[in-house]
């Protein structure tokens, strides 16, 4: 729900991202914007060298500004190229720097997910610039733990599993009081070219945000949208999600006529909801564990400059997909580029200068838990008891046939419906804390962790 300022408490709204509010003197509130993202193609443009030189010199700039403070700065550390890059920069500034890891039991997990642990990665960067490398291991119980206490913490349920984060700032929390985070990079230097990629050739702005919003519908099959919330009768729920989706662009279209100037479109939308969400989900675990996250990324200055990046510097087969996109291309082509290693082309090779080329130029990753594998194993009979029950208070608002139809596909096979689960879990668990008064109990049983200095 952070498309809009509403929450799921009356009388209480979310003041907009880049605004302020005044009371008058009738005790009238009145919003203002201030700033707001502005994704565009450059007028002149120069050198791939210049830009790569101008880029470093932010980075290194936001980086080290970002570590002035009166209490010991950390830095999370995942084994990619942005908490590696930014870790890099740090360490050479800090002495005996803490890295932070999070990673993941997969004794039980299967297919894509046996990648998700990037321990081995990490400890690799941290061996390379010589940090003081501490490491968390999740298991399947470990959701089920936080759960509570997360959902009282963000205070509204949250589109992805955000309980990773939850223990990520828990371990840093334990040895330093500000941490630096990777989160931005995608956002602004182009980190995800295969949702850009759905919506590249359009015939106008209307149809460009049809295809957009076809692609981010993830949770539920359209077919069962209506359906699924038949208890308190919405209406249209296709039509409204579309009105909402669609407000997030800025009002003037006048100027989308190429392919750049919609992958800047996409950036833009991106930023004001992605990106929203993760800055709320990181500021709210962190601050519950007394931690405060740093983003260099979001420099005023790096972002000025990563608006204004030639789209094709950022993307490195823009014309080879336009000319694909003729044809509508099938699921193999959509693969082909969930699996490349274009996007954040330009920031890959200015971070080469600081880590290594083979990290600057891996294939994204992804900061998730096996939960495909742990929601119909381990942590099965957690699903059954919060989701499957006839008396589950969700059911009051969300319809229990079609609901637990589709949790049932996950849990016996048939689809992946992981994310959904963790919303479903969520929603029932924020019922049970703040409608049904089931406060989180006030202590934690803590993690597996470990140092590898």
């Amino acid at each position: 729900n952070f498309f809009t300022d509403r929450t799921l408490f009356k009388g209480v709204k979310m003041l907009p991202a880049g605004c302020w509010l005044r009371i008058g003197s009738a005790g009238v509130p009145t919003i203002s914007r201030f700033w707001d993202y502005s994704f565009q193609e450059p007028t002149k443009t120069r050198s791939e060298g210049a830009y790569q030189d101008e880029l470093d010199d932010l980075f290194q700039r936001a980086t080290k500004r970002q570590l002035i403070s009166d209490v010991e700065v950390g830095s999370y550390l995942s084994g990619g190229m942005d908490s590696g890059s930014i870790t890099a920069i740090a360490a050479g500034e800090v002495k005996e720097l803490k890295t932070f890891t999070v990673g993941f039991d997969l004794s039980s997990a299967s297919g894509m997910e046996l990648a998700f642990d990037e321990r081995a990665k990490a400890e690799r960067m941290s061996a390379l610039v010589g940090t003081e490398h501490y490491e968390m291991v999740l298991k399947s119980g470990d959701m089920e733990r936080a759960m509570e206490r997360l959902v009282w913490h963000l205070e509204e349920p949250r589109v992805g599993q955000s309980y990773p984060n939850y223990y990520a700032a828990k371990l840093a929390g334990s040895f330093c009081k500000v941490v630096l985070s990777g989160a931005g990079g995608d956002e602004l230097f182009g980190g995800y070219p295969w949702r850009y990629y759905r919506a590249l050739i359009n015939s106008d702005f209307d149809h460009y945000v049809a295809k957009y919003f076809d692609h981010w519908k993830r949770l539920v099959p359209k077919h069962e949208l209506t359906p699924i919330l038949a208890p308190v009768g919405v209406g249209d729920v296709h039509g409204q999600l579309f009105d909402i989706f669609r407000d997030v662009f800025p009002p003037d279209q006048s100027a989308l006529q190429r392919p750049e100037d919609y992958v800047n479109h996409s950036l833009y939308f991106e930023a004001k909801t992605f990106l929203h969400g993760l800055l709320v989900v990181e500021d709210k675990v962190s601050m519950t564990h007394g931690l405060e996250a740093r983003v260099p990324f979001l420099d005023n200055d790096l972002v000025d400059f990563a608006q204004n990046v030639p789209v094709a510097l950022k993307l490195g087969n823009l014309g080879e997909v336009v000319a694909l996109n003729e044809n509508e291309p099938g699921r193999k082509t959509a693969r082909y580029f969930e699996k490349t290693q274009d996007g954040k082309l330009l920031l890959r090779k200015t971070m080469a200068r600081h880590i290594s080329d083979s990290v600057a130029h891996e294939v994204k990753q992804g900061f998730s838990a096996p939960d495909a594998s742990w929601f119909k194993g381990e942590s099965i009979e957690y699903v059954r008891r919060k989701l499957m029950r006839k008396e589950a208070e969700i059911y009051e608002y969300l319809d229990r046939g079609t609901v637990q139809k589709l949790v049932d596909d996950h849990l016996e096979g048939r689809s992946n419906r992981r994310l959904l689960i963790w919303s479903l879990l969520s929603f029932q668990t924020w019922i049970e804390v703040f409608l049904l008064g089931n406060r989180p109990a006030p202590q934690m049983a803590p993690g597996r962790q470990r140092s590898v200095a």
